[in-house]
């Protein structure tokens, strides 16, 4: 399975009971696809995976393939302690998922010949394509990245440490012993600020959390950057991304929650985030406002 465009991750949407907003997650879903995004990656960090139940990321799953209707495949957040990854990995292969996202397992800090055994534990769970993420306290070696990219349901590689001597490292790795099709990509917060970088060790897909609010400026960028008009995507950086990065690192937690914030404001009630993040102050939503209207005035 090999993907390209723009990767979408929705937001996770709660009703004012704070529960899963199943027809609001398909619209947020339908009007992702419908703007052309390349795959959906459901329940997955800026779906706020760790915050939701086994049951909930099924349900999320199987509303978002509906939503799609087989447009562009879609992918389910799985990982934290190996049990539940586990029966989340079977339960969303019913859902009618067509991959996974393997999310770092739970709080420890581990060796990488124990993530390899977590991996390949999860990939035995189910037959689906699975996509193994670094960041955080999963940490791969050159070696151990290749071992894990060699079973046989691996299909791909996303970094959230943004350490590129040492992806540049595995990805030379992969490449000269994994004899199969194999994908890497860029998987840090605001992925769009470090394309270019990514870009220069061979590492062209990345996951956009601005799809979720603003496809316009998110593909504005991807084509910019694919016709190598340079000027226009430093403009990008420069008067969009760089102000948003800014912003996001105010707060912890922001990366999901500005995400969230600029999805209400297109008229879509996904809700809040749930407990330990916070949503933005009164101020913070303003500055993002302004920060988009940037944007957008770009993408015009």
């Amino acid at each position: 399975m090999q993907l390209d465009g723009v990767l979408f991750f929705p937001v996770t949407p709660f009703d004012a009971d704070g529960a899963l907003a199943e027809d609001v997650l398909a619209e947020h879903v339908a009007r992702g696809v419908a703007a052309g995004a390349g795959g959906v990656f459901v329940a997955c960090g800026t779906g706020e995976f760790h915050a939701l139940e086994p049951s909930e990321v099924e349900r999320a799953v199987a509303v978002a393939v509906e939503a799609t209707a087989g447009r562009v495949p879609v992918f389910a957040g799985v990982g934290g302690p190996l049990p539940t990854a586990k029966r989340i990995a079977g339960a969303v292969a019913g859902a009618g998922a067509d991959g996974l996202l393997l999310l770092p397992p739970y709080l420890v800090t581990n060796p990488a010949k124990g993530l390899v055994r977590y991996v390949t534990e999860v990939a035995a769970a189910s037959d689906l394509a699975l996509i193994v993420y670094q960041r955080n306290n999963a940490v791969f070696t050159p070696e151990t990245a290749v071992e894990v990219a060699s079973l046989p349901t691996v299909v791909g590689f996303k970094d959230g440490l943004g350490d590129l001597d040492q992806l540049h490292r595995i990805v030379l790795a992969v490449r000269s012993s994994v004899e199969k099709p194999f994908q890497f990509f860029n998987g840090l917060p605001t992925a769009e600020l470090t394309v270019p970088a990514y870009r220069g060790i061979g590492v062209d897909l990345y996951s956009s959390a601005v799809f979720c609010f603003a496809p316009e400026i998110s593909l504005g960028f991807y084509h910019a950057v694919h016709n190598g008009d340079d000027a226009l995507v430093n403009r990008y950086l420069l008067e969009f991304y760089k102000p948003l990065v800014e912003l996001r690192d105010k707060v912890p937690g922001y990366a999901v929650s500005l995400v969230k914030a600029a999805v209400r404001a297109t008229g879509l009630d996904v809700g809040g985030v749930r407990a330990p993040l916070l949503d933005p102050t009164p101020e913070h939503v303003a500055e993002l406002e302004k920060i988009v209207a940037a944007g957008r005035s770009l993408s015009a």
